[in-house]
C-alpha cells in the first residue's frame, strides 16, 4: 500500500500549511488551565474557525490521506487541539455518523462541527472500569422516555458538556454483553449531578457523575435497545483507532525537542542516551505508519470503523508514550520536579494511558483472541 502524498493530497497539505501559518498568530492567548468556562469557549472557538475555513468535517468526511495530513500539519504547526470538544469530535460523533438515523445525525452532527456543543463520555462506573460490560447503571422504560439512575465515573469534560454519551443497563437479566443501550442524555436534565475529580497532575477533566431517575427520551436512543454494546464497539474502536493520532505527531516533536535539550545541555555524548531517542524515534514512527495503515484499512474494509488494529496501536502507543515522558525526566534532571513544566504534566498524564481507553490487559486480550485467534482466557 502507498502511503505518500498524491497530487490531490499534496495540495491540501501546501493549502493547508498556508492558513495555518495565516491564522494561528491571530488566535487569542490560552486561558488557564483551570478556567474551565474560558476553555470550553476558546476550544469550540477554534472549531468554529476550522469550521469556517472549510476544515471543520475531516475527522468523519475525508478520505484516510487528507484526515491523517490534517492532523500531522495542524500538531506540527502547534494549532490548539481539540480539547473539551474531543469526545464529541472523536467518539460520539462518528459513532452517531455509523450508528445513529439520519433525524440523530441531523440533531447533533452539526452544533458539533459548528463548535456549537460539547459531548463528555458517561461509561466507567466505580465498579465497571475494565470490564466494562459489568456495568449497573440501570434505565428502564417509562413511555416514550426512559429513567436512568446510577453513576459514573472518570467522565471527561462533564463539567462543561451539553451532552454524554452514555451506556445503561435496560436489560438487568440478558446476559451482562447484552442488557446494554447507547443514549444520548442531555446534562442539563433534572437529576444530573456533576462532582469533579483532580487527577496526579492537578487538573479536572474528570468528573463524578450521578444519575438520579434522569428521563432520556426514547428517540436518543443510539441503536436498538440491548444493542449497546455493539455500538459500544464501534465508539471504541474510534477512540482506539484514531483518537490519538495527533497525539503521536505531538509525541514526536517532544522527542525532537528532547533531543535538542540534550545538545543543548552537553548530554547527547551519552551513548545511553542516543540509543533510547534512536529507539523511541523508530517506535514513533513505526507507530505512525500504523496508524496510515489502520485508517486507511479501515476506510476500504469497515467503512470507516477501525478495526481490531487499533488495539495493537493503543497497546504499544501506551508503552512508548511513557518511555517517551521517562526519558524526558532523565534530561530535564532537577527540572523533572517541576509540576509546571509541560514534560514533567506529560509524565504524569502518560501514567494513566496503559488504563484510559481500554486497559493494556484488556488490548492483549483482543489482539490474541481477534487477532492471533488464540482461545478466550478463563
Amino acid at each position: 500500500m502507498d502511503l505518500s502524498d498524491g497530487p490531490e493530497d499534496a495540495e491540501f497539505r501546501a493549502r493547508l500549511r498556508e492558513w495555518l501559518a495565516r491564522t494561528l498568530p491571530t488566535l487569542p492567548p490560552k486561558p488557564s488551565p483551570d478556567d474551565w468556562p474560558g476553555r470550553r469557549a476558546y476550544d469550540l472557538g477554534w472549531q468554529r474557525t476550522l469550521y469556517e475555513a472549510g476544515y471543520a468535517d475531516v475527522h468523519w468526511e475525508a478520505s484516510p490521506g487528507v484526515r491523517l495530513i490534517f492532523l500531522e500539519e495542524t500538531e506540527k504547526a502547534g494549532a490548539p487541539y481539540v480539547g473539551a470538544g474531543f469526545v464529541g469530535l472523536l467518539h460520539a460523533g462518528p459513532t452517531i455518523a455509523a450508528e445513529g438515523t439520519a433525524e440523530q445525525r441531523a440533531r447533533w452532527l452539526p452544533p458539533v462541527l459548528r463548535g456549537e456543543e460539547v459531548w463528555c463520555q458517561g461509561f466507567s462506573e466505580p465498579g465497571a472500569g475494565s470490564d466494562l460490560a459489568a456495568l449497573r447503571t440501570r434505565a428502564w422504560r417509562d413511555g416514550d422516555e426512559y429513567v436512568v439512575s446510577g453513576s459514573k465515573i472518570w467522565t471527561s469534560h462533564a463539567e462543561v458538556a451539553d451532552w454524554c454519551e452514555l451506556l445503561v443497563r435496560t436489560d438487568p437479566e440478558a446476559p451482562k454483553h447484552r442488557g446494554i443501550t447507547w443514549l444520548a442524555m442531555p446534562m442539563d436534565a433534572p437529576g444530573v449531578t456533576v462532582r469533579p475529580l483532580r487527577t496526579l497532575a492537578g487538573s479536572t477533566e474528570f468528573a463524578e457523575v450521578f444519575l438520579d431517575e434522569v428521563r432520556v427520551p426514547v428517540a436518543n436512543r443510539v441503536g436498538a435497545e440491548n444493542d449497546g454494546w455493539r455500538v459500544t464497539m464501534v465508539t471504541l474502536s474510534f477512540e482506539r483507532g484514531t483518537a490519538f493520532v495527533g497525539e503521536v505527531v505531538a509525541c514526536r516533536r517532544v522527542l525532537g525537542e528532547l533531543a535538542a535539550r540534550a545538545h543543548r545541555d552537553g548530554r547527547w555524548d551519552d551513548p545511553a542516551l542516543r540509543r533510547r531517542l534512536g529507539r523511541l524515534n523508530a517506535e514513533f514512527r513505526a507507530l505512525w505508519r500504523l496508524t496510515q495503515w489502520n485508517v486507511s484499512e479501515a476506510e476500504a474494509a469497515r467503512g470507516g470503523v477501525p478495526g481490531v488494529g487499533g488495539s495493537v496501536f493503543k497497546l504499544r502507543y501506551s508503552q512508548a508514550r511513557q518511555e517517551l515522558y521517562d526519558t524526558a525526566a532523565e534530561v530535564l534532571g532537577d527540572t523533572a520536579l517541576d509540576l509546571a513544566h509541560p514534560w514533567v504534566q506529560g509524565r504524569l498524564s502518560s501514567l494513566s494511558y496503559t488504563i484510559a481507553a481500554g486497559t493494556s490487559q484488556i488490548q492483549r486480550d483482543i489482539v490474541a483472541e481477534r487477532i492471533l485467534g488464540l482461545p478466550k482466557g478463563r
